[in-house]
This record gives structure tokens, C-alpha cells and sequence, in this order.
């Protein structure tokens, strides 16, 4: 159910863009964005990640059936043929489970369970049919700043009203972690806005692992704001680009960070800049949009 709503065909090569992830990983820490989008280092994945994208592709394929098959029982029975897709998809994700015996794996398999049980408790998906899953969204602002990502649904009612809806498989966050998830939905609010003329109705998010919800309904003049706040972002995302200065800004989120070693502020050293990156520095991973 994969769709795509753009301004212009996808034809040659992609502009460079700005995705919610990457403009989020710019206000935590410019180098962090630098490491991503610029040096583009490698990241292993956690089991807890690998989990969440896992969940979130059982539940887009669960909207595929007809709605008196989106039960319980079969979102489980998508869990194992789901898994078996992805892990063939990316042999690396395969080999965080190395060595792992049956149990193990039954074991994170079950762990996911519990996590589509927990949506069940949310919702019933079989009282209404989404207009899209994992809908790729692109514009480009009057600014020039070009907005790219990927929602993870959009319900539209009978009326025209819009809702965005985005799957946490985590718990319910605290402020900073609450802050950064409200960014990401602004960022889909602000393009959906512009590409569809009408401001979303709600948007809303869906902890998995304890069965919360957080629902804001965004005004037109907030997202205006935003805007604002995204173009100034990608400006001075531009001004780094150009000369290479992203510095690092330690804060309690360096604890979760892959790159420390490679970090002024915990003793290493970047690797040489490598210069403005073509065509396409906001690239989004399924791993992103699984958290």
C-alpha cells in the first residue's frame, strides 16, 4: 500500500532534501547530522530497531487484507514470512542474530507479539481503511527548500479531514524524547498541508510497548511557524555544508550514539570532510522511521 505523493516526477538525479529524521538529527547535533548525511557511516542496528521496522511493515501489510482478516491472530501470523522477507532483504540485519539459537529468536519474535497486541488495544483496524501506508510525501517550499519523507499512515474521512498517524514501538516518551517525535510530525503536517491545501485534523502517535497515545491538532498559523523553523534549518544546514563546520553538541543523547569515538567532545577525531554530498543528503532508512 506503499504510495507516493510528490510536486514533480521523480526523473534523473534527486535534489538534495531535507527528511523530519535528518533535520531532527541537525538540531540534537550537527556533527550527528554530518556523520549521517555527509560521511554516511555505517550504523549497526539494535534488536529493539530491527523490531520496529519489523512491526511496522506486519501492520502496513495488515491493512492490505480486507478488513474482517485484520485480527489479532493474523497480524501473528504475518510475524515469521515478514521477518523472513526483511532478514533476505538485508543479510546484515540477518547477522545481528549470528550464532542465535532457535529459542533466541522465538524469543524476539515473541517480544514483537506483544507489541502488535499491544496495537490491537489502540484500535480496531477493521472499522476503517487507511488512504495509504508508508506514503512517500515530497515538496518543495517557495523558499527552495525541498521537504522529503514517508508517513507511516494518513486517514482521510468521508469529510476530507486528515489524520497523520505514526507507530512508536517504544514506550511513551519524556519531554526531549516527546519534543523529537512532535518535530517529526509537524515536518509531515507542514507538507501534507501544503501539498493538499487543508491542515491535518489531528495528528497522532501510538506507543506500542505500553498501549499510549498522544493526539495534537496543529493550526495553520503553527505550521507556518514551522516552516519557518525548517527553512532555517536547511540554511543552516547549507552553511555547514560549505564550509564543513559541524560541531558536535553533547547532551544526555550521546549515550545512544554510535559515533563517540569519533567525537571531539569524547576525545576522537572526525574523519576528513568529504565535502557537500550529491545528489541526496536527506535519505530516510526504514530504520528511522521505526523508532
Amino acid at each position: 500500500m506503499a504510495q507516493t505523493a510528490t510536486t514533480e516526477p521523480q526523473l534523473g538525479v534527486r535534489r538534495p532534501a531535507l527528511s523530519p529524521s535528518r533535520a531532527s538529527d541537525f538540531k540534537q547535533c550537527p556533527l550527528l547530522y554530518r556523520f549521517r548525511a555527509v560521511d554516511r557511516l555505517p550504523e549497526v542496528p539494535t534488536r529493539a530497531q530491527l523490531r520496529g521496522t519489523l512491526v511496522h511493515s506486519v501492520l502496513e501489510r495488515l491493512f492490505t487484507l480486507p478488513r474482517s482478516d485484520r485480527a489479532p491472530d493474523r497480524a501473528r501470523e504475518l510475524l515469521a514470512p515478514t521477518w523472513s522477507e526483511l532478514a533476505a532483504d538485508n543479510p546484515e540485519w540477518a547477522e545481528l542474530f549470528g550464532g542465535a539459537d532457535g529459542a533466541e529468536i522465538d524469543s524476539w519474535l515473541e517480544s514483537a507479539t506483544k507489541l502488535l497486541d499491544s496495537y490491537f488495544q489502540l484500535e480496531d483496524p477493521r472499522r476503517f481503511d487507511p488512504e495509504a501506508c508508508e506514503l512517500h510525501v515530497e515538496l518543495e517550499l517557495e523558499s527552495g527548500v525541498r521537504l522529503r519523507g514517508y508517513v507511516d499512515r494518513l486517514d482521510v474521512a468521508p469529510t476530507g479531514e486528515i489524520r497523520v498517524v505514526d507507530y512508536k514501538t517504544g514506550a511513551a516518551p519524556r519531554e526531549i524524547g516527546e519534543a523529537k517525535a512532535m518535530f517529526q510530525m509537524k515536518f509531515y503536517a507542514v507538507v501534507l498541508w501544503r501539498l493538499r491545501g487543508v491542515v491535518p485534523r489531528q495528528l497522532k502517535l501510538m506507543y506500542l510497548t505500553d498501549g499510549q497515545s498522544l493526539a495534537y491538532a496543529p493550526d495553520e498559523a503553527e505550521l507556518r511557524r514551522f516552516e519557518r523553523t525548517l527553512e532555517a534549518i536547511w540554511q543552516a544546514i547549507l552553511k555547514a555544508g560549505r564550509t564543513g563546520d559541524f560541531r558536535p553538541s553533547p547532551s544526555r543523547l550521546c549515550d545512544w550514539c554510535a559515533h563517540q569515538s569519533l567525537c571531539p567532545s569524547f576525545g576522537g577525531t572526525p574523519p576528513e570532510y568529504p565535502g557537500w554530498p550529491e545528489p541526496d543528503p536527506g535519505v530516510e532508512t526504514a530504520l528511522d522511521r521505526a523508532d
